[in-house]
Formats: structure tokens, sequence, C-alpha cells
């Protein structure tokens, strides 16, 4: 016998990518023995240059990866993506993690580690290098990936020679002599 019943299910878009890099278990001590609550890190993107990370914790996995993913929605930052790549190199230092970050050739592809590289997929870029100096510590390099990348400055403020204020143009110095004598 067919089952005839209409499901009405909605499919709900998925807005952003979400990316789960680690959960921690962190316990509290007390006097019957210790308490474990669970930690959860989750950086979420749209892959056209909205970014977010957010960090919480909970009773159980699914309790702590919740709440981050609503910190992460609050903490979202947009950046600009030039061809697929940054504009130019950014570095930025939190805590012990210091991370550079620079633009790479188109097909190069992104070339990064651990928690920087989901920072850049999920933001949207396609090709970028990094290299991340001092702490390996997660939380820290997501901090100090998603300070650089504020750090861009998007193509329009860029100073270029059509933008560039007028200046009196400063006369030769063999004419600067000629015109003393």
């Amino acid at each position: 016998m067919a089952d005839t019943r209409h499901r009405n299910i909605q499919v709900e878009a998925k807005e952003f990518d979400e990316r789960v890099v680690f959960i921690n278990r962190v316990a509290r001590v007390v006097k019957g023995g210790r308490r474990f609550r669970f930690q959860a890190l989750v950086i979420l993107g749209d892959h056209k240059g909205r970014v977010g990370a957010g960090v919480s914790k909970g009773a159980d996995v699914t309790a702590a990866i919740t709440k981050a993913t609503e910190v992460a929605k609050k903490n979202l930052i947009n950046l600009p993506i030039y061809n697929g790549t940054l504009a130019h190199d950014v570095e930025a230092k939190t805590s012990g993690a210091r991370i550079l970050i620079l633009p790479a050739a188109p097909g190069t592809g992104l070339i990064a580690g651990g928690v920087v590289r989901t920072v850049l997929e999920v933001a949207g870029y396609e090709n970028a290098l990094s290299k991340s100096h001092g702490s390996s510590n997660r939380l820290n390099m997501t901090y100090a990936t998603l300070e650089a990348l504020k750090g861009l400055e998007p193509s329009a403020k860029w100073v270029t020679r059509a933008k560039r204020p007028q200046t009196k143009a400063k006369a030769p110095a063999k004419a600067k002599a000629e015109a003393k004598q």
C-alpha cells in the first residue's frame, strides 16, 4: 500500500556555510568530582565576503555548537574580495598568534593551514598564501586571522595616479639655479 500522505517539509536554504573547527571538553571540579561541559569554535561565512567566528560553551556538544553559531552570526564582518584573492598583504597579532596573509596569483589556491584555511574558505577567497608565527592555539589563530582581514582596504579607497591629489610640480634643480642668477 502506497503512502498517500503529503508531508509539508520546507527545506530551508542555508545562508551561511558553518564549519565546526573544534570541540573542547572542559571540566569544573566540584565536591563530588568533575563536571564536564563542551566548548565549540564555529566559523561561518557566505563565500561572498562575509565571515564570523563564535565560541561558546554548553552542557552537551549540540548546545555548544548552536550557541557558538549564534555568536558567530552576531560577529559577522564584511571583507573586500579582489579577483578572488586579497588586495594586499595583511598581518595581525592577537595574544601569542601572529598571522601573515598574502595575495596569490589565480590558480594558486589556498595555501594555508588549519583554522586560517577554514576562515579564508568560508569568506570566499580562492587564492591566498599564509604563514602563522608563534602560538598554534586555534582560538588565538582565528582571532588573529579575523583581525588581519579587518585591516584590508577595499579597492575604492586605494590611492592611484588618477585619484592622487594634485600638487605643484617642483622645478628641476638646474632651473632653480638659473632663476637665482
